[in-house]
């Protein structure tokens, strides 16, 4: 089945601008990437490491704090939490004593994707990941460097092709593929198996 591109009704392929194939699918814009994705993993792999050697937060009591402040709707001013259903969604955490598995869940969620974007492999989902935490920790109150990580991550995550380019992605993703498309191996048997003879 081919692949459907977006047209005008003239029949002109619709393509990114120029600035954007550059940023995104350039690989000659890769060391850029390679600087902002190490800078995002640090950042995980230190709040993994504080979090990691913290009995309260391993126990999930630092977490069972943190819930309880945000899900606190204060007499004046305005609630840590935005939104009545994130709140009952912390709240249904917080009754189900949820934090004790999830602080560590947390932890090493965080240091394995601050390894996952250093060494460069499956950047894309890494960041995708990292990015759900910080726009969770965004809605549950706790803004800090999480809006500029989650900017920064967006960023990622649309130039994931050539994000991991100074990584192990430069290998794997040629290895392996997408989920979305077949391997590049079995491709080129297939195209080998029905390409026709060639005569002298």
């Amino acid at each position: 089945m081919s692949a459907r591109l977006v047209t005008t009704t003239k029949g002109t392929v619709i393509t990114n601008p120029p600035i954007a194939q550059l940023l995104f699918d350039d690989t000659r814009v890769a060391v850029v990437w390679l600087v902002i994705r190490v800078l995002l993993g640090w950042e995980w792999v230190s709040a993994a490491l504080n979090h990691l050697g913290s009995d309260a937060w391993m126990s999930g009591t630092a977490l069972k704090g943190f819930w309880t402040g945000a899900v606190a709707v204060p007499a004046n001013g305005r609630p840590a939490i935005a939104f009545d259903w994130y709140r009952t969604f912390i709240q249904s955490l917080l009754d189900a004593g949820a934090y004790t598995w999830f602080a560590k869940l947390v932890a090493y969620g965080e240091l394995v994707v601050g390894i996952a974007l250093i060494v460069g492999i499956f950047v894309g989902f890494a960041a995708f990941f990292g990015g759900f935490m910080n726009w969770n920790y965004i809605m549950a109150g706790s803004a800090s460097v999480n809006g500029l990580m989650f900017f920064a991550t967006i960023l990622v995550i649309l130039a994931w092709k050539t994000a991991g380019y100074y990584g192990l992605d430069r290998y794997v993703l040629a290895r392996l593929g997408t989920p979305w498309d077949r391997k590049p191996a079995e491709a080129q048997h297939s195209k080998d198996a029905t390409a026709s003879p060639t005569t002298a």
